[in-house]
């Protein structure tokens, strides 16, 4: 995909409108709530917008360019699971199979029935974890960061983390499937280290590093050259700080971009939500998605893989079947399919949008979405934790859908 940008008007967005996406940037920044910000819009297969605000790094006064590397977090999540289902389509496994038959510590998990006096009961699990369940977030398990149940705090005990650890991805899914479920497979949408163990499985299934089968299948193909679990030295200086906001306003610095852990190969490459990349890298994944699974001229996944990977696989909305804890999308009106959220209803999520419109986001208050009715792929990079922290998606999807012009 060529990333220098057309006129908006040859792609249907009137210029005059995205001046408001302009002041936009440019009023999070005055105001204090984001250090930086960069966005990136493209329709029909052509970079449309694309603009960045503010510093990438205060203490160094470096700017946001289009070129800064960000952390993803949980934008990591569709790229792990495109490569689960390249191995599914390669004929490995059946979505409705057990994970156990991959992954043995799977096999007898048992279920938080209730808590007393320090004490966790458990029962049996109805049926096994399915390889759809953890694609769906419908498995069980759970985020320790949550900070809700009694099974959260069992993950923070045990070091179920896989952006701290420093073991290997097999030891702490080994520890993650030792401790309970949070509800039985298939009952309810928790968000969770579903996706962590989906890494895990690749590994396994590929016979290969995790992070070495995604650099092979899915980020070398589509030319995603600055999107890694770490940022090597020659790239140290395009690397953002992040930040959370601060005490008394502004934004205070909660990781150094010359000091951060990502400057260096990790141990653990977490498939939830380890990657770091930038807005072209990232445009070129969602161009793929958009292209029905081929990018430049290459078939990376089936047409039929993506329509399937897009559909809602709930039955309903986050809402029907979800509970009130984080993720990184609203519940009402939106359901999930193999790796994404997926828009069923605009007007009960109460944000404009298309039925059949996809999107994910990260805790670094990154996000993106796809429209394929509308041809349409916008990605916000910024490094400000927690994600809720302001509802910066939300005010950009309406000045994005605001501008479209035909």
């Amino acid at each position: 995909m060529e990333m220098t940008p057309v006129a908006a008007e040859a792609v249907g967005i009137a210029p005059s409108r995205l001046v408001h996406v302009d002041r936009w940037m440019d009023a999070q920044v005055e105001s204090g709530r984001l250090a930086g910000l960069s966005v990136m819009i493209a329709r029909r297969g052509r970079v449309a917008y694309m603009n960045c605000a503010g510093i990438a790094d205060l203490a160094r006064g470096v700017a946001m360019t289009p070129e800064t590397i960000v952390r993803i977090y949980s934008m990591t999540k569709p790229l792990t699971s495109v490569a689960v289902m390249m191995l599914y389509e390669d004929g490995h496994f059946q979505l409705d199979d057990p994970v156990s038959r991959f992954l043995p510590e799977f096999e007898h998990m048992r279920v938080f029935a209730g808590a007393m006096q320090g004490k966790i009961d458990t029962v049996p699990a109805a049926r096994p974890i399915t390889i759809r369940d953890l694609l769906t977030h419908t498995s069980g398990l759970t985020y320790g960061f949550m900070d809700a149940t009694p099974v959260d705090a069992l993950y923070r005990r045990m070091g179920v983390d896989f952006q701290m650890a420093e073991t290997s991805l097999g030891d702490v899914v080994r520890i993650a499937a030792s401790l309970p479920l949070l509800a039985q497979p298939g009952a309810e949408w928790n968000y969770s280290i579903a996706t962590d163990v989906l890494g895990h499985l690749v590994a396994v299934v590929s016979g290969r590093p995790f992070e070495d089968f995604l650099r092979a299948r899915v980020l070398a193909p589509l030319g995603m050259v600055d999107t890694d679990f770490h940022v090597p030295a020659e790239k140290q200086a395009r690397f953002a700080s992040n930040y959370r906001r601060g005490d008394a306003g502004g934004v205070a610095l909660i990781d150094d971009a010359r000091e951060s852990r990502y400057l260096r190969p990790r141990a653990v490459c977490s498939g939830g939500g380890g990657l770091v990349s930038t807005a072209a890298d990232y445009m070129r994944f969602c161009q793929m998605m958009l292209g029905d699974g081929t990018y430049a001229g290459r078939r990376l996944l089936g047409r039929k893989t993506v329509a399937l990977m897009t559909s809602n696989h709930l039955g309903g909305d986050m809402a029907s079947m979800g509970q009130a804890r984080f993720s990184e999308s609203s519940y009402e009106g939106v359901g999930f399919g193999l790796g994404f959220s997926v828009m069923l209803d605009p007007a009960r999520a109460q944000i404009f949008g298309t039925p059949g419109e996809y999107a994910w986001g990260g805790a670094a208050s990154t996000a993106f979405w796809i429209d394929p009715a509308e041809e349409l792929a916008v990605i916000l990079l910024t490094q400000l934790m927690p994600s809720s922290t302001y509802p910066i998606r939300r005010e950009l999807r309406v000045l994005t859908y605001a501008a479209l012009d035909d």
